[in-house]
C-alpha cells in the first residue's frame, strides 16, 4: 500500500470500480460503502465490488497495508456459486472486518505470499494466486465482520441514500441488450423493500425534489450521453431506457428538452 501512496496523491473518487478489490489497510480511516461509513484506528480488512461505489480517507500519514484487484473472471473458473454471493461481497452485506493482531499477521503473510508469486516467472504463478485469494477470502469469513458502521442521522437519509445508490448502480448503459429496468418509484420501493409512500416522502425531505424527479433526470442524462455519443438508433436508445415504444420515448424526451430526439442529435 506504502509503495502507491505518495505525498500530492490526488483523493480518491467515490464510484464504482469495475473490479474487486480486497485490502488490508492499517492507520486511522474514514471508509465510505453505499450508505455506510466507518471509522477506523487500526488494520481492517476491506471488500469491494464493482456493484457500489466506494472510497476511503486517510485521516492520518502512517498508512501501511497491501491490496489487490481482480475481476470476476479470474475466481469463476474455479468457484463454487457466484463472488457475489459471498457475504463480504452481497449487496447490503458486511464488507469490513476489524483486525486485531493475530488476525493482521495471518492476513499480512497471505498478502506477502501473493506479492511474492505475482512477482516470479513460475509458470503456474496464477493458480497460486486464486488458491492464496480464495484462502484469504475464507480466513476472513471465520472472522466476525464490524458491526460498528456509522449511520446516517436518520432513517430518511438512509432510505434516500440507499436510492440513490440503487438509481445510478443501472448506469451507465453500455451495450444496445442493456435495459434500464427500475423506471418508478414503486419499482424501487419493492427493491428496497419499504412502502413507496415512505420512500416517495424521504426523498423529497432529504434532497427537496420527488423520486419521479430524480429518475426522469437521470434518464434524460443518459438519453442525452447515447444520443451524442453512440450510434444507435432511436428505438435501441428507447428499449435501453425502458420505454415500450419509441414514441413514448420521443414524447418523454421531448417534454424535458423541448427537442426529439432526432432533433437533438443534429443540433
Amino acid at each position: 500500500m506504502e509503495d502507491c501512496l505518495d505525498q500530492g496523491t490526488a483523493p480518491i473518487q467515490y464510484s464504482r470500480r469495475d473490479y474487486y478489490k480486497v485490502s488490508l489497510i492499517r492507520g486511522d480511516n474514514l471508509y465510505h460503502y453505499a450508505d455506510k461509513s466507518i471509522r477506523v484506528n487500526g488494520a481492517a480488512l476491506l471488500f469491494f465490488n464493482p456493484q457500489v461505489p466506494y472510497n476511503w480517507e486517510p485521516r492520518s500519514d502512517n498508512q501501511t497495508g497491501f491490496f489487490c484487484i481482480f475481476r470476476d473472471a479470474f475466481m469463476a473458473e474455479h468457484m463454487r456459486g457466484n463472488l457475489h454471493e459471498l457475504p463480504m461481497f452481497r449487496l447490503g452485506g458486511r464488507p469490513a472486518y476489524l483486525l486485531d493482531k493475530a488476525q493482521d499477521d495471518i492476513i499480512s503473510k497471505l498478502f506477502e505470499k501473493m506479492l511474492s508469486e505475482v512477482n516470479s516467472d513460475y509458470i503456474y504463478k496464477y493458480d497460486l494466486l486464486h488458491s492464496y485469494l480464495t484462502e484469504l477470502i475464507h480466513t476472513a469469513l471465520k472472522f466476525e465482520p464490524s458491526h460498528n458502521l456509522y449511520q446516517h442521522p436518520n432513517a430518511k437519509s438512509r432510505t434516500t441514500a440507499a436510492f440513490i445508490e440503487l438509481l445510478e448502480r443501472q448506469f451507465p448503459i453500455e451495450l444496445p441488450g442493456q435495459r434500464f429496468r427500475l423506471r418508478s418509484a414503486s419499482d424501487f420501493a419493492r427493491q428496497l423493500s419499504v412502502h413507496v409512500n415512505h420512500l416517495n416522502r424521504s426523498v423529497r425531505d432529504t434532497t427537496g425534489r420527488t423520486t419521479t424527479t430524480h429518475i426522469a433526470e437521470r434518464l434524460i442524462g443518459e438519453a442525452t450521453a447515447l444520443l451524442k455519443h453512440t450510434d444507435w438508433n432511436i428505438a435501441e436508445i428507447s428499449y435501453c431506457l425502458g420505454f415500450d415504444e419509441p414514441a413514448h420515448f420521443s414524447y418523454f424526451f421531448k417534454k424535458h428538452t423541448l427537442l426529439t430526439p432526432s432533433a437533438f442529435r443534429t443540433v
